[in-house]
């Protein structure tokens, strides 16, 4: 990856119990956050509305809500139970 896409779109390393369905979980949520992060930048500079943001930032969230659930991320585990 380019110095400029490390820069535009950081990853942060996993530290969880490494199943595919939690590290595909878990890259769905950083690029939430980052175009989250983005959307956030616009509306403070004045290109996006608030209404507009939150529409998006909703669109966003529901997206990433459906992916937990299909991925079946939610087994029953406890959070005690991955640490």
């Amino acid at each position: 990856m380019s110095e400029l896409n490390q820069f535009l779109y950081p990853r942060a390393s996993y530290n969880g119990k490494v199943k595919p369905e939690n590290l595909v979980f878990n890259a769905n949520l950083q690029e939430f956050s980052q175009q989250v992060n983005y959307i956030a930048n616009l509306e403070t500079g004045g290109k996006l509305s608030p209404q507009e943001a939150y529409q998006q930032i909703q669109s966003l969230w529901k997206s990433l809500k459906a992916s937990y659930y299909q991925l079946g991320v939610d087994n029953g585990e406890s959070s005690q139970d991955q640490q």
